[in-house]
């Protein structure tokens, strides 16, 4: 398998990390008997630290579908490897660098880390597209 599925592969699972770790910490916030009952009555607010993590989340999916059609076309393409590669670590590594930095409220750095992963993001996109090699 093209190293490019496998960082689709592994970006896929950080999405499920973004689930989980919000649905994990928020659950702790509003209890167990809430989160898993019928939900009926008002949802309570959320803690910092959830909305924190919901918006990291949904940051998350704004750009992951980017993400994988580009990996996808550069696999089609036969364009794989080099900066179709390296650009998929730098997206999936800026990615990773972004959830913690997002949950604790680090302001400057947490935008450098998306940079990043934007970098990584359009590096594959430029390779899908045979602009880079």
């Amino acid at each position: 398998m093209a190293t490019e599925l496998w960082i689709l592969l592994w970006a896929a699972a950080l999405g499920l990390v973004h689930i989980l770790l919000a649905a994990f910490v928020w659950t702790g916030e509003v209890g167990l008997e809430y989160n898993a009952g019928p939900r009926d009555r008002e949802k309570p607010v959320s803690g910092k630290l959830t909305g924190r993590l919901k918006r990291a989340q949904a940051n998350f999916f704004e750009t992951f579908p980017l993400f994988a059609a580009a990996i996808l076309v550069a696999v089609v393409a036969g364009r794989t490897g080099g900066h179709a590669a390296l650009g998929g670590w730098i997206y999936l590594a800026g990615r990773v660098v972004y959830i913690p930095l997002y949950a604790v409220g680090v302001p400057y750095l947490r935008s450098i880390a998306w940079a990043v992963s934007l970098i990584g993001l359009v590096m594959v996109w430029l390779a899908a597209a045979g602009i880079l090699a």
